[in-house]
Protein backbone atom coordinates (compact mmCIF):
# COMPACT_ATOMS: atom_id res chain seq x y z
CA UNK A 1 0.00 0.00 0.00
CA UNK A 2 1.48 3.34 -1.29
CA UNK A 3 1.03 6.35 1.26
CA UNK A 4 1.42 9.58 -0.22
CA UNK A 5 4.49 11.71 0.75
CA UNK A 6 4.24 14.74 3.36
CA UNK A 7 6.23 17.41 4.95
CA UNK A 8 5.96 15.94 9.14
CA UNK A 9 4.39 18.57 11.57
CA UNK A 10 5.94 21.41 12.91
CA UNK A 11 8.49 20.33 15.66
CA UNK A 12 9.69 22.62 18.18
CA UNK A 13 12.25 22.12 20.34
CA UNK A 14 11.09 25.15 22.79
CA UNK A 15 8.32 23.35 24.92
CA UNK A 16 5.41 24.47 22.42
CA UNK A 17 2.47 22.21 22.87
CA UNK A 18 2.10 18.60 20.25
CA UNK A 19 -1.44 19.57 18.63
CA UNK A 20 -3.80 17.05 17.76
CA UNK A 21 -6.89 17.93 15.63
CA UNK A 22 -10.28 17.12 16.72
CA UNK A 23 -13.74 16.96 14.53
CA UNK A 24 -16.64 16.21 16.22
CA UNK A 25 -19.99 16.79 15.58
CA UNK A 26 -21.14 19.41 17.98
CA UNK A 27 -24.20 21.58 16.10
CA UNK A 28 -27.00 20.31 13.99
CA UNK A 29 -27.72 18.83 12.11
CA UNK A 30 -24.66 16.60 13.40
CA UNK A 31 -25.88 14.10 16.51
CA UNK A 32 -24.55 16.85 19.13
CA UNK A 33 -25.03 14.53 22.12
CA UNK A 34 -22.53 12.16 20.46
CA UNK A 35 -20.38 15.12 19.46
CA UNK A 36 -20.32 16.16 23.50
CA UNK A 37 -19.91 12.67 24.52
CA UNK A 38 -17.03 12.08 22.08
CA UNK A 39 -15.04 15.84 23.27
CA UNK A 40 -15.55 14.98 26.64
CA UNK A 41 -13.80 11.36 26.37
CA UNK A 42 -11.09 13.14 24.33
CA UNK A 43 -10.61 16.51 26.68
CA UNK A 44 -10.06 13.78 29.26
CA UNK A 45 -7.45 12.00 28.35
CA UNK A 46 -5.43 14.94 27.12
CA UNK A 47 -5.72 16.82 30.32
CA UNK A 48 -4.53 12.86 31.91
CA UNK A 49 -1.79 12.72 29.53
CA UNK A 50 -0.50 16.48 30.41
CA UNK A 51 -1.11 15.93 34.01
CA UNK A 52 1.83 13.16 33.68
CA UNK A 53 3.98 15.45 32.11
CA UNK A 54 2.69 15.81 28.10
CA UNK A 55 4.57 14.41 25.41
CA UNK A 56 8.27 14.29 26.48
CA UNK A 57 7.52 17.28 28.48
CA UNK A 58 5.62 18.92 25.53
CA UNK A 59 1.62 19.77 26.82
CA UNK A 60 -0.64 17.54 24.20
CA UNK A 61 -2.89 20.23 22.83
CA UNK A 62 -6.83 19.25 20.84
CA UNK A 63 -7.44 21.48 18.36
CA UNK A 64 -11.25 21.35 18.05
CA UNK A 65 -13.61 21.37 14.80
CA UNK A 66 -17.16 20.91 14.51
CA UNK A 67 -18.30 19.09 11.64
CA UNK A 68 -21.60 19.25 12.17
CA UNK A 69 -22.36 16.32 9.94
CA UNK A 70 -21.53 18.11 7.01
CA UNK A 71 -18.44 16.17 4.87
CA UNK A 72 -17.68 19.10 3.38
CA UNK A 73 -17.22 20.98 6.23
CA UNK A 74 -15.42 18.01 7.57
CA UNK A 75 -13.13 18.15 4.93
CA UNK A 76 -12.16 21.87 4.56
CA UNK A 77 -11.36 21.24 8.93
CA UNK A 78 -8.65 18.48 7.83
CA UNK A 79 -7.06 21.17 5.20
CA UNK A 80 -6.74 23.86 8.08
CA UNK A 81 -5.82 21.51 10.55
CA UNK A 82 -3.31 20.21 8.52
CA UNK A 83 -2.18 23.96 7.57
CA UNK A 84 -2.15 24.65 11.53
CA UNK A 85 0.71 21.72 12.09
CA UNK A 86 -1.27 19.17 14.36
CA UNK A 87 0.45 15.58 14.29
CA UNK A 88 -2.20 13.34 13.75
CA UNK A 89 -5.87 13.99 13.48
CA UNK A 90 -8.89 12.42 15.94
CA UNK A 91 -12.67 11.60 16.69
CA UNK A 92 -15.38 11.76 14.16
CA UNK A 93 -18.83 10.22 15.53
CA UNK A 94 -20.80 9.83 11.77
CA UNK A 95 -19.55 7.41 9.43
CA UNK A 96 -19.98 9.46 6.39
CA UNK A 97 -18.63 12.60 7.24
CA UNK A 98 -15.41 10.33 8.82
CA UNK A 99 -15.34 9.03 5.29
CA UNK A 100 -14.69 12.33 4.08
CA UNK A 101 -12.13 13.41 6.30
CA UNK A 102 -10.19 9.94 6.16
CA UNK A 103 -10.07 10.86 2.40
CA UNK A 104 -8.86 13.75 2.74
CA UNK A 105 -6.11 12.97 5.08
CA UNK A 106 -4.68 10.35 3.55
CA UNK A 107 -4.59 12.99 0.40
CA UNK A 108 -2.14 14.83 2.70
CA UNK A 109 -0.78 12.16 3.96
CA UNK A 110 -1.92 13.33 8.08
CA UNK A 111 -2.21 10.22 10.27
CA UNK A 112 -6.20 10.13 11.61
CA UNK A 113 -7.64 7.68 14.06
CA UNK A 114 -11.08 7.51 13.57
CA UNK A 115 -12.76 7.26 16.87
CA UNK A 116 -16.29 6.20 16.34
CA UNK A 117 -17.29 5.92 12.84
CA UNK A 118 -18.63 2.27 11.85
CA UNK A 119 -19.28 1.88 7.87
CA UNK A 120 -16.94 -0.72 6.37
CA UNK A 121 -15.56 1.24 3.65
CA UNK A 122 -13.98 3.98 5.33
CA UNK A 123 -11.83 5.01 2.44
CA UNK A 124 -11.79 4.09 -0.97
CA UNK A 125 -8.60 2.56 -0.94
CA UNK A 126 -6.57 1.11 1.58
CA UNK A 127 -4.02 3.22 2.81
CA UNK A 128 -1.46 3.30 5.73
CA UNK A 129 -2.30 6.44 6.79
CA UNK A 130 -5.92 5.63 8.66
CA UNK A 131 -6.61 3.46 11.79
CA UNK A 132 -9.87 3.11 13.66
CA UNK A 133 -11.00 2.35 17.34
CA UNK A 134 -15.20 1.38 16.68
CA UNK A 135 -15.73 -2.02 15.15
CA UNK A 136 -16.48 -1.95 11.94
CA UNK A 137 -20.51 -2.05 10.59
CA UNK A 138 -20.73 -5.36 9.41
CA UNK A 139 -19.19 -7.07 12.39
CA UNK A 140 -21.32 -5.38 14.81
CA UNK A 141 -24.35 -5.41 12.51
CA UNK A 142 -23.68 -9.23 12.21
CA UNK A 143 -23.77 -9.57 15.89
CA UNK A 144 -27.31 -8.11 15.94
CA UNK A 145 -29.05 -10.34 13.25
CA UNK A 146 -28.02 -13.38 15.66
CA UNK A 147 -29.27 -11.27 18.19
CA UNK A 148 -32.65 -11.36 16.33
CA UNK A 149 -32.59 -14.52 14.34
CA UNK A 150 -31.94 -15.96 18.34
CA UNK A 151 -35.33 -13.99 19.39
CA UNK A 152 -37.16 -15.69 16.75
CA UNK A 153 -37.64 -13.02 14.35
CA UNK A 154 -37.43 -13.92 10.93
CA UNK A 155 -39.07 -11.51 8.77
CA UNK A 156 -38.05 -7.77 10.26
CA UNK A 157 -38.76 -4.80 8.64
CA UNK A 158 -36.03 -2.08 7.84
CA UNK A 159 -37.54 1.79 7.97
CA UNK A 160 -34.61 3.72 5.91
CA UNK A 161 -33.61 6.91 4.55
CA UNK A 162 -31.30 7.68 2.07
CA UNK A 163 -27.58 7.31 3.26
CA UNK A 164 -24.85 5.15 2.41
CA UNK A 165 -24.40 4.66 5.52
CA UNK A 166 -28.16 3.30 6.24
CA UNK A 167 -27.75 1.35 2.79
CA UNK A 168 -24.96 -0.52 3.74
CA UNK A 169 -26.56 -1.66 7.34
CA UNK A 170 -29.80 -2.83 5.43
CA UNK A 171 -27.42 -4.71 2.70
CA UNK A 172 -25.59 -6.63 5.91
CA UNK A 173 -28.41 -7.59 7.81
CA UNK A 174 -29.71 -8.89 4.29
CA UNK A 175 -27.08 -10.53 3.38
CA UNK A 176 -26.39 -11.88 6.73
CA UNK A 177 -30.07 -13.01 7.39
CA UNK A 178 -30.70 -14.36 3.96
CA UNK A 179 -28.69 -17.96 4.69
CA UNK A 180 -30.60 -18.12 7.47
CA UNK A 181 -34.06 -17.82 6.69
CA UNK A 182 -34.47 -14.66 7.71
CA UNK A 183 -35.81 -11.86 5.02
CA UNK A 184 -35.70 -8.14 5.35
CA UNK A 185 -38.51 -5.76 3.81
CA UNK A 186 -37.84 -2.32 2.81
CA UNK A 187 -39.62 0.67 4.63
CA UNK A 188 -39.08 3.64 2.89
CA UNK A 189 -39.66 6.81 5.48
CA UNK A 190 -38.98 9.49 2.41
CA UNK A 191 -42.59 8.99 1.27
CA UNK A 192 -44.14 7.84 4.68
CA UNK A 193 -45.39 9.21 7.62
CA UNK A 194 -45.51 7.95 11.25
CA UNK A 195 -48.96 6.84 10.92
CA UNK A 196 -48.81 5.24 7.82
CA UNK A 197 -45.53 3.78 8.81
CA UNK A 198 -47.45 1.69 11.06
CA UNK A 199 -49.93 0.43 7.96
CA UNK A 200 -47.03 -0.41 5.77
CA UNK A 201 -45.60 -2.47 9.28
CA UNK A 202 -48.46 -4.21 9.43
CA UNK A 203 -48.68 -5.07 5.93
CA UNK A 204 -45.61 -6.39 5.72
CA UNK A 205 -46.49 -9.12 8.44
CA UNK A 206 -42.83 -8.45 9.81
CA UNK A 207 -42.51 -9.29 13.47
CA UNK A 208 -39.42 -6.40 13.88
CA UNK A 209 -39.06 -3.08 12.87
CA UNK A 210 -35.54 -1.60 12.88
CA UNK A 211 -34.72 2.04 13.29
CA UNK A 212 -32.40 2.88 10.29
CA UNK A 213 -33.39 6.85 10.41
CA UNK A 214 -32.21 9.56 11.96
CA UNK A 215 -32.78 11.31 15.63
CA UNK A 216 -34.63 12.66 17.00
CA UNK A 217 -36.71 12.84 13.79
CA UNK A 218 -38.23 10.73 12.66
CA UNK A 219 -36.96 7.93 15.06
CA UNK A 220 -38.69 9.64 17.75
CA UNK A 221 -42.28 10.04 16.19
CA UNK A 222 -42.33 6.92 14.63
CA UNK A 223 -41.29 5.23 17.92
CA UNK A 224 -44.59 6.63 19.35
CA UNK A 225 -46.70 6.05 16.75
CA UNK A 226 -45.95 2.34 16.86
CA UNK A 227 -46.37 1.70 20.55
CA UNK A 228 -49.84 3.60 20.16
CA UNK A 229 -50.86 1.04 17.15
CA UNK A 230 -52.77 -1.94 18.47
CA UNK A 231 -51.80 -3.68 15.50
CA UNK A 232 -48.66 -3.49 16.28
CA UNK A 233 -48.42 -4.83 20.23
CA UNK A 234 -46.31 -7.45 19.19
CA UNK A 235 -43.73 -6.04 17.27
CA UNK A 236 -40.35 -5.68 18.37
CA UNK A 237 -38.45 -2.25 17.38
CA UNK A 238 -34.85 -2.47 17.25
CA UNK A 239 -32.05 0.68 16.64
CA UNK A 240 -28.56 -0.85 15.81
CA UNK A 241 -27.20 1.90 14.92
CA UNK A 242 -27.49 2.91 18.92
CA UNK A 243 -30.15 5.70 19.12
CA UNK A 244 -31.45 4.87 22.86
CA UNK A 245 -28.28 5.19 23.91
CA UNK A 246 -28.09 8.72 24.75
CA UNK A 247 -30.09 10.78 27.34
CA UNK A 248 -32.19 12.78 25.30
CA UNK A 249 -33.55 9.49 23.74
CA UNK A 250 -35.33 8.50 27.76
CA UNK A 251 -35.93 12.30 27.91
CA UNK A 252 -38.01 12.38 24.88
CA UNK A 253 -39.77 9.36 24.44
CA UNK A 254 -39.98 7.83 28.67
CA UNK A 255 -40.87 4.00 29.02
CA UNK A 256 -41.77 4.41 25.15
CA UNK A 257 -37.98 4.06 24.42
CA UNK A 258 -37.86 1.11 26.84
CA UNK A 259 -36.74 -2.01 25.07
CA UNK A 260 -35.57 -1.05 21.96
CA UNK A 261 -32.30 -3.42 21.56
CA UNK A 262 -29.23 -1.71 20.28
CA UNK A 263 -25.42 -1.95 19.51
CA UNK A 264 -22.90 -0.28 21.93
CA UNK A 265 -19.09 -0.88 22.20
CA UNK A 266 -18.50 -1.92 26.18
CA UNK A 267 -17.84 -5.04 28.11
CA UNK A 268 -20.13 -5.97 30.39
CA UNK A 269 -18.15 -5.44 33.09
CA UNK A 270 -15.76 -2.46 32.69
CA UNK A 271 -11.97 -3.02 34.38
CA UNK A 272 -10.21 -0.54 37.15
CA UNK A 273 -8.76 1.45 34.08
CA UNK A 274 -12.42 1.73 32.67
CA UNK A 275 -14.20 2.33 35.89
CA UNK A 276 -12.14 4.99 36.57
CA UNK A 277 -12.62 7.14 33.45
CA UNK A 278 -16.17 6.12 33.44
CA UNK A 279 -16.49 7.95 36.88
CA UNK A 280 -14.33 10.89 35.40
CA UNK A 281 -16.43 11.14 32.62
CA UNK A 282 -19.83 11.30 34.47
CA UNK A 283 -18.48 14.38 36.33
CA UNK A 284 -17.73 16.18 33.23
CA UNK A 285 -20.81 15.23 31.25
CA UNK A 286 -23.01 15.55 34.57
CA UNK A 287 -24.44 11.81 33.73
CA UNK A 288 -23.45 8.27 32.76
CA UNK A 289 -21.24 8.26 29.76
CA UNK A 290 -21.82 6.57 26.52
CA UNK A 291 -19.97 3.90 24.79
CA UNK A 292 -18.45 7.21 22.74
CA UNK A 293 -17.21 8.71 25.42
CA UNK A 294 -15.17 5.95 26.09
CA UNK A 295 -13.94 5.66 22.37
CA UNK A 296 -12.87 9.18 22.71
CA UNK A 297 -10.67 8.79 25.74
CA UNK A 298 -8.99 5.70 24.27
CA UNK A 299 -8.37 7.63 21.22
CA UNK A 300 -6.40 9.88 22.91
CA UNK A 301 -4.36 7.07 25.13
CA UNK A 302 -3.29 5.10 21.65
CA UNK A 303 -2.30 8.94 20.14
CA UNK A 304 -0.16 9.60 23.49
CA UNK A 305 1.53 6.30 23.14
CA UNK A 306 2.41 6.97 19.46
CA UNK A 307 3.26 10.21 20.02
CA UNK A 308 6.04 9.20 23.07
CA UNK A 309 7.72 6.87 20.73
CA UNK A 310 7.31 8.57 17.23
CA UNK A 311 7.28 12.60 18.11
CA UNK A 312 5.42 14.11 15.88
CA UNK A 313 6.18 13.28 12.62
CA UNK A 314 3.52 12.32 10.80
CA UNK A 315 4.96 9.45 8.53
CA UNK A 316 6.63 7.53 11.37
CA UNK A 317 2.80 7.50 13.48
CA UNK A 318 1.39 6.37 10.29
CA UNK A 319 4.04 3.58 10.61
CA UNK A 320 3.63 2.76 14.18
CA UNK A 321 -0.56 1.57 13.90
CA UNK A 322 0.67 -2.16 13.65
CA UNK A 323 3.00 -1.63 16.71
CA UNK A 324 0.29 -0.34 19.10
CA UNK A 325 -0.49 -2.01 22.31
CA UNK A 326 -1.92 0.03 24.83
CA UNK A 327 -4.36 -1.11 27.70
CA UNK A 328 -7.46 1.17 26.78
CA UNK A 329 -11.09 1.25 28.85
CA UNK A 330 -12.67 -1.90 27.26
CA UNK A 331 -9.17 -3.58 26.34
CA UNK A 332 -5.80 -4.17 25.02
CA UNK A 333 -5.98 -1.86 21.80
CA UNK A 334 -4.18 -3.64 18.99
CA UNK A 335 -4.71 -2.79 15.21
CA UNK A 336 -4.60 -5.12 12.53
CA UNK A 337 -6.29 -5.65 8.86
CA UNK A 338 -8.64 -7.64 8.76
CA UNK A 339 -10.31 -9.45 5.40
CA UNK A 340 -12.37 -6.73 3.90
CA UNK A 341 -11.05 -3.45 6.01
CA UNK A 342 -8.87 -1.24 4.25
CA UNK A 343 -7.35 0.84 7.34
CA UNK A 344 -5.53 -0.50 10.34
CA UNK A 345 -8.37 -1.74 12.37
CA UNK A 346 -8.75 -2.80 16.50
CA UNK A 347 -10.91 -5.95 16.08
CA UNK A 348 -12.16 -5.80 17.69
CA UNK A 349 -13.86 -3.82 20.33
CA UNK A 350 -16.33 -5.48 22.80
CA UNK A 351 -19.60 -5.47 21.46
CA UNK A 352 -23.43 -5.73 23.23
CA UNK A 353 -26.85 -5.87 22.30
CA UNK A 354 -28.18 -3.70 25.31
CA UNK A 355 -31.85 -2.07 26.05
CA UNK A 356 -33.74 0.31 28.28
CA UNK A 357 -35.13 -1.87 31.00
CA UNK A 358 -39.02 -0.93 31.01
CA UNK A 359 -39.09 -1.22 34.81
CA UNK A 360 -36.14 1.77 34.85
CA UNK A 361 -36.02 3.35 31.38
CA UNK A 362 -32.49 5.03 33.00
CA UNK A 363 -30.78 1.48 33.33
CA UNK A 364 -29.64 -0.59 30.65
CA UNK A 365 -30.06 -4.50 30.30
CA UNK A 366 -27.73 -6.65 28.78
CA UNK A 367 -29.21 -8.75 26.21
CA UNK A 368 -26.59 -10.15 24.01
Amino acid sequence: MNTPTSPPAVESTDGSAVRIGALVPLTRPGWAEAGQHLLAGLELGVREVNDVGGIGGRPLELVVRDTAADPEKAAAAVDELAHLGVAALAGEYHSVVARAAAARADALGLPFLCSSAVLDALTDRPTDRVARLAPAQSHGWEIYADFLLGAGHRRIAVATQPSVYWASGTRILRDHLAPRGGTVVDIDMTALTPATVCDALVDSGATALLLLVGHPEPAVPVVEAVRRDHRLADILIGAPAGQPEFASWAALLGDDGAAIPFLRYLPERLGPLGARVGTALRERLGGAPSFVAFEGYDTVAVLADVLRSAGADRARIAASWPHVAVEGTRGKIRFSRPPGIGVWQWAWAPVQVVDRDPANPDRFRVLG
